[in-house]
C-alpha cells in the first residue's frame, strides 16, 4: 500500500457478506468492494466527526476512490476492513483500505484508497480541515 509511512490505523470494522453481493461467477462482484469500503469509510468519519457528516454547514465528499481486487471472496464470509488515514492537504486527506476474509486473514483480499475533501456546504468548495479532523487523522 503505498505512503504507509505517512498512514495511520484510525479505525476498523467487520461487515458480514451478504448472498446478493456475489456475481454470476460465484465470487463477489468487484462493484461491491467499492461498497464495502464506503460503509467502512462513513462509519469511520461517524466515529470521526459523529452527526456532522450528515448535519452542519460542513461536509466530507470523496473525489476519488480506487480498489485493487487481490483475491477473490465468497458467501457465507465476513470481512474485516482496517481504514488508514494521512497525507493531509489544506482541505483534504487520504484514506486507504485493507479489506481481509475471516475465513482466509492471512491474505489480503483487496486494497482501496478515497481522497477526502472537505466541504463547505453552502459555497460547494473545499474549506480548510478543522483541527478535530487534524485531529483524528494524525493522533
Amino acid at each position: 500500500m503505498s505512503e504507509a509511512s505517512n498512514r495511520r490505523l484510525v479505525y476498523s470494522c467487520t461487515l458480514p457478506v451478504r448472498w446478493g453481493d456475489m456475481d454470476a461467477f460465484g465470487h463477489v462482484n468487484n462493484a461491491m468492494y467499492l461498497r464495502y469500503l464506503e460503509e467502512a469509510r462513513v462509519q469511520m468519519l461517524v466515529a470521526m466527526l459523529g452527526n456532522q457528516i450528515t448535519e452542519g454547514d460542513f461536509a466530507t465528499v470523496v473525489i476519488n476512490v480506487g480498489c485493487t481486487f487481490l483475491k477473490p471472496i465468497t458467501y457465507p464470509d465476513s470481512v474485516r476492513i482496517d481504514c488508514y488515514a494521512g497525507e493531509l492537504g489544506r482541505s483534504s486527506f487520504m484514506t486507504w483500505y485493507e479489506v481481509v476474509a475471516l475465513s482466509a486473514p492471512e491474505q489480503m483480499a483487496s486494497e482501496g484508497y478515497a481522497k477526502v475533501v472537505w466541504m463547505d456546504r453552502r459555497s460547494g468548495k473545499s474549506a480548510p480541515l478543522p483541527e478535530h479532523i487534524i485531529k483524528a487523522v494524525t493522533g
